[in-house]
Formats: C-alpha cells, sequence, structure tokens
C-alpha cells in the first residue's frame, strides 16, 4: 500500500478493513477472536480494542499456514469450530460464515471446509480440483499448478473452517517444499485421510486488497450493492453513481438524495427528508420532512429537526434545529440550540470558539436572527426575539425583544464625486 498505516486498517466506507470483518464475525456470536498480526502490532491492536479479539504476533513471515499456527496459545483450551478470515479480505457476508461452518457439520464431516470463488479474471490464485460433487481432489498455488489445473475456474480464497480437534494437528504436518518455500495453509487439505469439502462465494465477496487501486475496486463494489439496497427500500438517489454512503449510513423512506450527495459515518436519516446536490453529511441525525442543502455541510453533533431546512452553503456543528427552523444560507451554525421556527438569516455565524474552549448559542422558539450577524458565544435570544441585521450579539436578548448593535449611519454629500475627481487628476498627474 506504500503507506504508514497497517494495510488492514484502511478504509472501505469509512470503516477499516479488519474492523468491516470483525463486525460480521460478531453477528455469529464466537467465543474467541484472535487476530494474527506481523508488523505493525501497536496500529492492529489499538484498532481492535474493544472487539473482544486478542493479538498473536507472527514474527517471521512464513506463510499461511504459519500464521495461523501463531494462534495456537490464543486458543488453547477451545473446543469448538475455527474460522480462518483474512483482514484484507472485509467483505465476507455472515451468512457465508455460517454456511461455512454448517457444511464442516454435516454427516460426511470433512476435515475442513473452503471457501471457492469464480473470478472472471482467474490470474494467480490458487486453484481448487473437485470430484464434481464438492468435495476437494486437490488445492494448488498457481505457481505450482500446471496448464491443465491453472485452467480451472474454481479459486480458493484461502478462507476456511476446520475443527479446533484438527487445525494444529493438522498444521504440524505441513511442509514447506515448494516454489516460495512456505508453509501453505492449503497444504492441510492434501494431508492423507479424511476428505475436504469446497463451498462457493460471490467474487465481490472475497476480493483482496494489496494496494489502493484494489482498495478503490472493493470500495466501488461495495458503493454499488449499498446504493441498489438503499433504492430497494424505498430511497430515490436521482444519480446513483455520485452518492457515496458511509458503512453505517440509516436511511428511511421517501427520502431523496439528489447527485454527489456523501455520507459519513454516523449519519441517520428518517423520511420523506430531501437531501439536495453537493451536501456532505458526517455523524448527523435528520429528522423526518427535513431538507437539506445544496452544498451544505452537517458537521458531527447535527441534529436536524422535523421539517426543518439547512440551506446553501450553510454549516452546521453540534447544534439541535427544532421543528421548522431555518437556515437557508451562507451561515455557521457550531455549538448551538436554534429553537421550533426560528429563521437564521444568510451571513449568520455563532461565534463559539475563543482560542481555547468552546461556548453555547441559545436561540428560543420563534426568533429571527437578521443577516451578517455575529452571535458570541455564551449568549441567549429569547423566543420571539429579533436581532436586526448586521448585529454582534455579545449579551442575552429577551424574549420578544428587538436587538440592534449598529452604528449609527453617517452620509456626506457629495463626497464619493469629489473623491474620483481628486484621484482622476493625480493619476492624470503621473
Amino acid at each position: 500500500m506504500k503507506s504508514a498505516t497497517h494495510k488492514v486498517l484502511h478504509p472501505v466506507a469509512g470503516r477499516p478493513m479488519l474492523l468491516h470483518l470483525l463486525a460480521s464475525v460478531a453477528e455469529l456470536k464466537p467465543q474467541r477472536q484472535v487476530v494474527v498480526v506481523g508488523s505493525g502490532r501497536e496500529q492492529v491492536e489499538a484498532a481492535v480494542a474493544g472487539t473482544g479479539a486478542v493479538i498473536a504476533v507472527q514474527e517471521k513471515q512464513l506463510g499461511t499456514g504459519h500464521a495461523v499456527a501463531q494462534a495456537h496459545d490464543a486458543l488453547a483450551g477451545f473446543a469448538g469450530d475455527i474460522l480462518i478470515l483474512y483482514g484484507d479480505v472485509p467483505l465476507v457476508r455472515p451468512e457465508t460464515m455460517r454456511a461455512m461452518i454448517d457444511r464442516l457439520n454435516m454427516g460426511d464431516e470433512p476435515r475442513a471446509v473452503v471457501l471457492g470463488f469464480r473470478p472472471q479474471d482467474a490470474a494467480a490464485y490458487g486453484r481448487i480440483i473437485t470430484d464434481g460433487q464438492g468435495a476437494i481432489e486437490k488445492m494448488v498455488e498457481y505457481k505450482d499448478a500446471d496448464a491443465t489445473e491453472r485452467a480451472v475456474t474454481l479459486c480458493n480464497s484461502g478462507l476456511m473452517a476446520v475443527r479446533s480437534t484438527d487445525l494444529f494437528v493438522l498444521l504440524d504436518q505441513i511442509g514447506n517444499h515448494n516454489a516460495a518455500g512456505e508453509y501453505y495453509l492449503p497444504d492441510i487439505v492434501m494431508l492423507p485421510g479424511a476428505q475436504s469439502a469446497v463451498i462457493e462465494a460471490e467474487s465481490w465477496e472475497v476480493a483482496g486488497v494489496n494496494s489502493r487501486a484494489e482498495l478503490a475496486g472493493v470500495e466501488a463494489d461495495w458503493q454499488d450493492r449499498r446504493r441498489m439496497e438503499a433504492m430497494r427500500d424505498g430511497v430515490t438517489l436521482v444519480a446513483p453513481e455520485t452518492v457515496f454512503f458511509a458503512h453505517d449510513t440509516v436511511l428511511g423512506r421517501d427520502v431523496l438524495v439528489e447527485p454527489n450527495v456523501v455520507f459519513g459515518p454516523g449519519v441517520t436519516v428518517a423520511d420523506n427528508v430531501t437531501i439536495r446536490a453537493f451536501s456532505h453529511l458526517e455523524g448527523a441525525a435528520i429528522d423526518a420532512g427535513a431538507e437539506i442543502g445544496p452544498y451544505a455541510r452537517l458537521r458531527p453533533g447535527a441534529k436536524i429537526g422535523p421539517k426543518a431546512k439547512v440551506g446553501n452553503f450553510v454549516e452546521v456543528k453540534k447544534a439541535e434545529l427544532g421543528e421548522g427552523a431555518k437556515i437557508n444560507h451562507l451561515s455557521y451554525i457550531g455549538d448551538a440550540v436554534i429553537g421550533a421556527g426560528a429563521n437564521i438569516g444568510a451571513g449568520t455565524i455563532t461565534c463559539n470558539y475563543d482560542g481555547f474552549f468552546k461556548y453555547r448559542t441559545e436561540i428560543g422558539a420563534g426568533a429571527f436572527i437578521g443577516s451578517n450577524s455575529a452571535l458570541v458565544a455564551p449568549v441567549k435570544i429569547g423566543d420571539g426575539a429579533i436581532v436586526a441585521a448586521g448585529s454582534v450579539v455579545t449579551r442575552e436578548v429577551e424574549a420578544d425583544a428587538l436587538c440592534l448593535v449598529r452604528p449609527a449611519q453617517d452620509g456626506k454629500p457629495g463626497w464619493a464625486k469629489r473623491f474620483r475627481a481628486r484621484m482622476q487628476a493625480r493619476k492624470a498627474a503621473k
């Protein structure tokens, strides 16, 4: 990846790849989760904190079989089924994981269950040779395969299910007599004894990431599926290919999303909301019937009430808008509470930060804030109050009061004409 960030921590849909995988694993309610890592242990350990996973370290990278063997101590005393997954293969569904375990526990009790797939371009994937009924006759890495074996389209994803009573016994029996001199996990399938089985998944589900280009490809596939899901669930996407979701975006029914909208993590949208073009939302909750944008930015902590309006070139951060409140143009509202029906004029700014601390602004229900006003927090504007355009408000404004903070207008008749004549004469003299 040519990055200071560990490969498995690069994000897809706003979430690190490894955390995508662990979230899917969590749906199976596993008794133990072990993450095997080589370099970059500190980054991975910090990322998985709170997931229930423990870290096992592979000091020397001697192949996939060697990597799995490093989980031995962490799985001591565990009696059950083991799923072997890959942190750079983030989109495996819980249903697929469950299917692997179910196949492992069928009556014929295969030694292992391998997850296969059929890509459009088999490239350098390892191949799986079967008897036509799902039993594996041979698994071979591409670089060790002959021409006939390379012609097979069923490929090995590397994902596997094995019983705990078998796994480490089998790993002890494999060698590294191959082109790479590594201990291959798939070699446990070909050890003498019981038969192993394969089940198949869609190619997108087992797509791995080894470069920025492959990361972009996985992101694109994920976004395409999420867009289709949104439209199936009653969301209108005017130009689906221009809308980008996060892993946890929640959308209600009859939501309209115009082109070029980006959802960052933590956004919840209720029914009948309109999100207009070129808006960016992150960490925000939008109630029913609200309208956002165009060109709006909602930052974390924004709570937009029912039928409220956040218009063009408006930024809202850690602020709550009451029902029907309006901020139509060119404003910044941060660390604030806006009452129901309040109207915030163009160019209004809540001055919430003094360089050291953040302060709160309260605007009452039905209040009217005139254009180009600066509200210097902490400050409170009462219900129904009016703040005149161009005011800089530093003290509380009582309910239903008029606040006018503006110097008296002065006029000098003819001054502009005299000024122009003077400047033109000076220019001519040069």
